[in-house]
């Protein structure tokens, strides 16, 4: 693998937003509560002190305008601040609705950037 490859692992850019998610793991019914620290439309971030091991195969619920359900599985652990999340698979309506609120936040966040710099651009 090249140092190019290394360096940018991700299909899809990641946006930093906090969206509600439920996490399950094979191993015990009960879920984990929390949110987002950046998603994208292949993983996410989930900040957590007490971080899931790498491996870990997971049944998430993530709460945009609808529930989208995905399989996924933890990539990188990291102790005391959280775990990076793959996504494996998801059905194309729940791949589509994100798809829709990915593309959404996207452009929200840019017209703030931009609304900013015009801002500072006409002082």
């Amino acid at each position: 693998m090249s140092n190019r490859d290394t360096n940018n692992r991700r299909k899809y850019a990641r946006i930093k937003m906090s969206v509600p998610i439920e996490i399950r793991t094979d191993a015990d019914s009960s879920p984990i509560r929390g949110a987002t620290a950046d998603l994208s439309l292949s993983g996410c971030y989930i900040e957590t002190i007490f971080p899931l091991q790498i491996g870990t195969n997971l049944h998430l619920q993530l709460f945009i305008e609808t529930t989208v359900l995905i399989a996924a599985i933890v990539v990188t652990s990291d102790p005391q601040v959280g775990n990076g999340i793959r996504f494996i698979s998801m059905l194309p309506e729940d791949r589509e609705a994100l798809k829709a609120f990915l593309e959404a936040a996207h452009q929200a966040q840019d017209s703030d950037s931009r609304g900013v710099g015009a801002k500072a651009g006409a002082s």
